[in-house]
């Protein structure tokens, strides 16, 4: 059966000059999207720091334009030529090349391979599954790999860079949530009731883990940490962790350069690990995404969102293009 068409509102940015691009708000039809498996109609999106990229004009997030940024969407499935799926199913896309190279989710419809979609897990509403995101699901990650290698509550404080962002603040929630004592480490002035009331027992200035002295080995202060600043922060925490400490590289704020010697390593057994969200298998998806709706749902999820219509989606993507995002910003496509 041919799919019915539709006209929908969407942002699509457009270059109008060599280095100049503009945002705005059209009516597209859902003859302009790919050809994909899966039609589905948005319901509710998120703004990450790629996004703003996109609307920017940077060719390392999107090559081609007119275009759609959006790199998470949850919704309903309007048409399926897949077996998997079947008209009005609740489902998430996130962590594929959505919003990046192909039309992404602040239109209020996407086309998209059935591999990219998954059934909206139950627990979860389809705007919580907004709150996370891409960057929730990134921290997900992050906490199962702390975890992985036995790192517990019990092991000693962990810090958390970048906190008061998208992956920080969910990381901050999701560990106070399971118990862990976390340090937010933050370069934003005033943050600190927000950070607090994620969980965080500590939030200290983002100076305080970027340590300059050139000094092989620091003080040992954390158990574990999740870094989304890269660079000598990176650096510092290595230095600085305990005995079998692991630190969960997630970002490169500060410098995608890291400069370090080996004696964390083999002085301390310090672990650095990375986390790829889009590179995880739909499998492993599903049961980090189990985990965000059910045990791992954190009873403040409310205060890490700030709702926006796609109509005022321009100033939220400014803001968190200056660095002046707090939480996360759910956009409602209805």
């Amino acid at each position: 059966m041919d799919k019915d068409i539709y006209k929908y509102k969407a942002m699509v940015v457009r270059q109008i000059d060599n280095n100049k691009f503009k945002k705005q708000i059209e009516q597209l039809s859902t003859n302009d999207l790919p050809s994909g498996e899966v039609l589905i109609r948005v319901h509710y999106s998120s703004l990450n720091y790629k996004d703003a990229l996109s609307c920017s004009g940077n060719r390392g997030v999107t090559r081609h334009y007119p275009h759609t940024p959006g790199i998470d969407a949850a919704g309903v499935v309007e048409h399926s030529v897949s077996d998997d799926f079947k008209k009005g199913d609740s489902v998430i896309v996130i962590s594929y090349d959505l919003g990046e190279n192909t039309f992404g989710g602040f239109g209020q419809f996407i086309s998209v391979p059935a591999s990219w979609v998954m059934p909206l897990p139950k627990g979860i509403s389809l705007r919580e599954s907004m709150i996370y995101g891409t960057a929730g699901f990134t921290a997900a990650l992050a906490v199962n790999k702390l975890q992985s290698l036995g790192i517990s509550p019990e092991s000693g404080k962990i810090v958390v860079t970048g906190a008061s962002g998208g992956v920080g603040s969910i990381s901050v929630s999701l560990l106070s949530w399971l118990g862990y004592s976390v340090t937010a480490s933050s370069g934003k002035k005033d943050v600190d009731i927000f950070l607090k009331s994620l969980g965080a027992s500590d939030v200290v200035d983002r100076n305080s883990v970027n340590n300059k002295s050139g000094m092989t080995l620091l003080k040992q202060e954390w158990s574990g940490a999740i870094d989304s600043i890269g660079g000598n922060t990176l650096s510092s925490l290595l230095k600085s962790c305990k005995q079998n400490g692991v630190v969960i590289s997630i970002g490169l704020v500060e410098s995608a350069d890291l400069h370090t010697t080996i004696f964390p390593f083999i002085m301390r057994g310090i672990n650095l690990l990375g986390v790829s969200a889009s590179q995880t298998t739909m499998n492993n998806r599903k049961k980090i995404w189990d985990k965000l709706a059910n045990e791992w749902k954190p009873n403040n999820l409310e205060e890490l969102a700030k709702d926006c219509s796609l109509d005022n989606l321009s100033t939220e993507i400014d803001s968190i293009y200056n660095g002046n995002q707090k939480g996360r910003i759910v956009v409602d496509m209805r």
